[in-house]
């Protein structure tokens, strides 16, 4: 597993970070040709949560958290913990203890694909996490792992430093050199849904304004 961890990473300007959380989810990956989006699996514990920071990645063993221990030492204020197993692993990496731990360095919360504990205590705290599994099974402090290395998590390649935006439809990764330009984009692809709602609430029909009548008569579709 190489057991590095990486002290000096880039990461996206704090208002670039912004305008990307303000955007949501579904928004930023539309905006990015609907990619980046991990799988569906990676759920909140919460709802009516949205949060958007730089990935703070931990490579870590199954049922192994010592690296979440290491990884927090280095989190900046803004940071979002990115953890990915080496195998799958359902079990507990996370609970109320080191969400304080976390906390106490700004962090803004987690996106795991594994399993997380003390959830009713990480919503009283406002500890936000995304996550594979709950589970009351917890981890053992026996392999060395990495942080802030490139990883894979839930199907997407994180690089440390990268923008994640996460809300009650998922979790998206921005890589970092591309911010701006998503962000741009995501905040046209706003407006022009803004524009398109309003011509809805006028009673527009969607069949109309996307043009898609004669399609739909081309794949066979006749009204009787």
């Amino acid at each position: 597993m190489g057991g590095v961890v990486r002290q000096n990473v880039a990461r996206a300007d704090a208002a670039l970070v912004a305008r990307l959380g303000r955007a949501g989810v579904a928004t930023v990956s539309e905006a990015m040709g609907q990619t980046g989006v991990m799988s569906s699996r990676m759920r909140p514990i919460q709802q009516d949560f949205a949060i958007a920071g730089s990935a703070a990645t931990i490579l870590a063993a199954p049922g192994d958290n010592w690296m979440v221990h290491v990884a927090i030492e280095q989190l900046q204020p803004g940071d979002i913990m990115v953890l990915a197993p080496t195998a799958p692993c359902d079990i507990a990496y996370f609970g109320d203890l080191l969400a304080t731990a976390a906390m106490a360095k700004g962090c803004k919360g987690l996106v795991i694909d594994a399993g997380v504990r003390d959830t009713r205590e990480l919503r009283t705290m406002g500890f936000a996490a995304w996550s594979s599994s709950i589970s009351a099974r917890g981890p053992i402090k026996e392999t060395v792992g990495s942080v802030n290395v490139p990883i894979i998590c839930s199907g997407v390649s994180v690089h440390p430093g990268d923008v994640i935006v996460a809300d009650d439809d998922g979790v998206c990764v921005v890589p970092n050199a591309d911010a701006a330009k998503v962000a741009k984009a995501a905040e046209e692809r706003v407006e022009r849904e803004e524009a398109l709602r309003q011509r809805i609430e006028a009673g527009e029909l969607t069949l109309d304004i996307f043009d898609m009548r004669k399609r739909l008569e081309s794949k066979g579709l006749k009204y009787e």
